[in-house]
């Protein structure tokens, strides 16, 4: 495989800072010891043109190349955030924070950009600049629209972005990709179903809100086996069902509904939001309850553009030679999404190996795919900002 040999050579030096990172997982935007690792190692570098406390506790950094005669400026970004799982590992680098834990390879992530940093700091074999996006909060926080309404793209000049994620039972060291729709939009709702509570033993008497909760999660099944086009995906799912109480024999007065909905088209986004509001309402209705519905949208769909697609499989084809430009889209969520919106870019996705999957307490970023990340940042950078 022609990896960069200088960064072959990094390899154990790129690894203790993803097993460092491993040990202090932090949430969304409280990053602090995070935050401090990686504008530490960028200033080892010689990096100093460096913006900190973007949404909070992200970082900007750009490289110049030895020329700008282009004016060419590419975007490189990795998340920095883990989630709030305890660790099951038993690694002697695991999570020394209780409740935390990088269970979806963001330290990974943070830490090739970082190789690549190195790299591209050491050679600037290239025309142009490369502006490195170290972002907090794509567990939930929706980080990356942030940084992008602070002016990310705008005050640094990013003409394309791109983005990676490891992907656990994808042959290691494999990239995957596909233009257009590649990851879900990501809309979540709440509702309160109120009836009118009583005795078990008296139904007659009472309006019972687990009955119509009940029906309201059956009813909203049909979204996507009546109302959606069968050759597009929807996903509803309900995940909370709580009552008001936890007896035997009285009969609840409110019941929680929360759920997901994801979806890979826009109109298709539309339909369900539309349709999970009017089911639960006329539902609740018809059992004699009624629905407090809070319907919030999240990330939007994770789109490639088409250009960019072909130019982030071509240099993970060098990289490589072993590329799958045709992957089927997955249904999880991105907030990398808002920085597609705002300017041509691609995401792709690196085979992690087997093992436990993402967002499980046993899941552990392969070290080994470290060369293969950090190469693929860096070609992407000397291709697309070539020399002059």
């Amino acid at each position: 495989m022609p990896i960069k040999n200088r960064l072959a050579e990094m390899h154990a030096e790129i690894t203790g800072w993803r097993r460092h990172l491993h040990t202090i997982p932090e949430l969304m935007f409280d990053l602090p010891k995070t935050s401090a690792f990686v504008e530490e190692r960028l200033r080892e570098m010689g990096i100093t043109d460096i913006t900190t406390g973007v949404a909070e506790t992200g970082i900007v950094a750009v490289i110049e190349g030895k020329s700008d005669t282009s004016g060419r400026v590419i975007g490189l970004r990795a998340d920095m955030d883990a989630l709030p799982i305890e660790e099951a590992t038993g690694l002697d680098y695991a999570s020394t924070h209780p409740g935390k834990m990088h269970a979806c390879g963001h330290d990974g992530h943070t830490a090739m950009l970082l190789g690549a940093a190195k790299y591209l700091s050491e050679t600037r074999n290239f025309d142009g600049k490369v502006v490195l996006i170290f972002q907090p909060a794509e567990e939930g926080g929706a980080g990356g629209k942030i940084m992008c309404d602070e002016g990310l793209m705008e005050k640094w000049g990013i003409q394309e972005v791109y983005g990676m994620h490891n992907m656990p039972n994808n042959p290691e060291g494999t990239f995957h990709i596909r233009s257009g729709p590649l990851l879900a939009s990501t809309d979540e709702f709440e509702v309160t179903i109120t009836g009118k509570g009583g005795h078990a033993a008296a139904p007659h008497e009472a309006i019972d809100a687990n009955l119509g909760a009940a029906h309201c999660l059956i009813a909203l099944q049909s979204i996507a086996s009546r109302n959606v086009d069968p050759l597009k995906q929807v996903v509803v799912s309900v995940c909370t069902f709580r009552s008001d109480n936890e007896s035997f024999n009285v009969l609840s007065h409110t019941v929680l509904l929360r759920g997901t909905v994801r979806t890979l088209d826009n109109g298709v986004r539309d339909l369900a939001q539309e349709r999970v509001t009017k089911l639960i309402t006329t539902t609740a209705e018809a059992y004699g309850c009624t629905a407090d519905i809070d319907y919030k949208r999240g990330y939007p769909v994770t789109v490639n553009h088409e250009d960019q697609t072909e130019i982030a499989a071509s240099i993970a084809e060098k990289v490589t030679g072993k590329v799958e430009r045709e992957t089927s889209p997955i249904m999880a969520g991105e907030d990398f999404s808002f920085m597609l919106e705002k300017r041509p870019g691609a995401y792709i996705f690196l085979g992690n190996g087997g093992g436990a999957h993402v967002h499980h307490p046993a899941y552990n970023f392969n070290d080994e795919i470290i060369p293969v990340g950090c190469s693929w940042f860096a070609e992407l950078v000397e291709d697309r900002l070539p020399a002059a």
